[in-house]
């Protein structure tokens, strides 16, 4: 017997989401936080289908839609990809928002989704033009070396920003589209070290987003390369990345509250962010984006396929 999952896939400056609306795994009450436990230790099956080969690739980022613990949340999400799950997606926020939209589910204004690290609100300003209210964000530590055998000595900020970075700028590459395969390998080097060396965010949290900043090609305020935690980089400018971005800017003094900052990415798509200031460096940021639905499909679990479940690496 055939198992069914509706999905609807989208994309955020290149970078995609593919949603799961329907056939998904039944994963309880409670909290989003909860419900991506009973996901991990139940249901990884499902993950490894929506995003792994044949059905996928390692770029995939997959969402699925729940029904919210607080009726006043237009949705519940849990977000995952290729090795994982994430506690927050920035971009795959912003395609969550626009398949709601196709969906019927929300309209123009501002609506509030649970994720597993807090809830976040969207903004749906226009058909493809959203708007999110991230998690809290913050630096705890600035200009943390880390020696990375056969290349250099990297300094960076380890930062929240939904997922734990670590941004680096003291990198000397050269932050192009034809040179993705150097970057990849460079930021994966760094992220071995952070663990070898026992660099890690709160509560000893493993730091797996790299991201190498450096000068925008089209005028914007800065270009970045994100590594993201299977080893696939960002396409989009990385909406939790941003966010990270933007912590270590306030705590340096470097942007001012309310002021915008336009942040580009490895292949040349935008992010805008703000914020606001809580109590001491802590800030709440606000990343808008553009996304758009690019597939509405159902994907088929046949039992007699060795592979129904993906090729898990």
């Amino acid at each position: 017997m055939f198992e069914r999952i509706g999905v609807i896939d989208t994309h955020t400056g290149g970078e995609p989401t593919r949603v799961i609306v329907s056939g998904g795994p039944d994963l309880g009450a409670g909290s989003m936080a909860d419900r991506l436990g009973r996901f991990r230790e139940r249901f990884d099956r499902y993950r490894s289908a929506v995003v792994n080969e044949p059905r996928g690739s390692d770029v995939m980022v997959g969402a699925i839609l729940l029904e919210p613990a607080d009726p006043a949340s237009a949705a519940g999400v849990i977000f995952f990809n290729n090795v994982g799950y994430l506690g927050m997606c920035g971009h795959g926020t912003i395609g969550v928002a626009v398949a709601l939209d196709h969906l019927g589910k929300i309209g123009p204004g501002a609506h509030r989704l649970e994720t597993p690290v807090g809830a976040v609100t969207i903004e749906l300003e226009a058909k493809n033009a959203v708007t999110i209210e991230n998690v809290v964000s913050y630096r705890i530590a600035s200009n943390v070396p880390v020696v990375v055998p056969g290349l250099r000595t990297y300094h960076g900020d380890v930062t929240w920003g939904g997922n734990w970075f670590f941004l680096v700028h003291d990198h000397d590459e050269t932050l192009a589209a034809d040179n993705i395969e150097r970057l990849t390998e460079v930021t994966w080097r760094i992220r071995q070290a952070l663990e070898t060396n026992r660099v890690t965010g709160e509560a000893g949290a493993e730091i797996d987003h790299i991201e190498l900043f450096g000068p925008s090609t089209h005028g914007h305020d800065g270009k970045n390369f994100v590594l993201c935690p299977g080893r696939a980089y960002d396409r989009s400018p990385c909406g939790t990345g941003t966010s990270a971005k933007l912590a270590c800017l306030a705590a340096d003094g470097a942007l001012n509250e309310g002021a915008v900052w336009r942040q580009e990415s490895i292949i040349g798509s935008l992010f805008e962010g703000t914020y606001r200031r809580l109590d001491g460096d802590r800030i709440v940021p606000r990343i808008r984006g553009t996304a758009y639905v690019c597939g509405e499909s159902t994907l088929i679990v046949d039992p007699a396929d060795p592979f129904a479940w993906g090729i898990r690496s």
